[in-house]
């Protein structure tokens, strides 16, 4: 398979020498802009377009390069041979998101055209939900935060006490950052 996935090589037999030769096969990707207009999908064009959402974020061109590579492999992975660039701008969504949150909202922000200040409030609101989803299924499996009373469990200690308001303080600041 050739690196950017577009190719795959192939050792093959002649049925009438026997002869074994090797056939590169290459399947085509096309993105059908909103003129109508289908081109070939273009992992630069992907990761230049993020770029501008990673300005001043600590992205590396690698890591631009491995969502570009992402995001080629689930449009690929739908097994269609077109797409439009809609639907590709949609795709690229997920990928950022784990990336850089940061990106993802000014990315989201253009792409979805963002009017007002409640749309960005909306998308944030859903980011820190969907973040603290995920911070809750982390939890070891079988265990749960609360106490038999449903509360949540009181910490023994003064030094439990302490550490335990000093996480709350910092899961606050963290959000109010956000």
């Amino acid at each position: 398979m050739a690196d950017d996935g577009s190719a795959i090589r192939r050792r093959r037999q002649c049925p009438e020498c026997g002869r074994r030769f090797t056939t590169v096969e290459t399947t085509s990707l096309s993105v059908i802009k909103r003129s109508g207009v289908g081109e070939p999908f273009s992992r630069s064009k992907v990761i230049n377009g993020v770029r501008k959402a990673c300005q001043g974020r600590p992205v590396s061109e690698d890591d631009l390069a491995m969502l570009a590579q992402e995001v080629e492999e689930n449009i690929r992975a739908s097994g269609a041979a077109e797409i439009d660039a809609h639907e590709v701008g949609l795709i690229i969504l997920g990928p950022l998101q784990k990336l850089d949150k940061v990106a993802y909202l000014r990315f989201a922000s253009v792409y979805q055209a963002f009017e007002s200040l409640e749309d960005f409030e909306s998308a944030i609101a859903l980011l820190r939900h969907e973040a603290d989803v995920d911070a809750k299924g982390a939890a070891a499996p079988g265990t749960d935060s609360k106490g038999s009373d449903g509360k949540g469990s009181e910490p023994k200690n003064t030094a439990e006490k302490n550490t335990a308001e000093k996480n709350a303080a910092e899961k606050n600041t963290a959000k109010s950052t956000l």
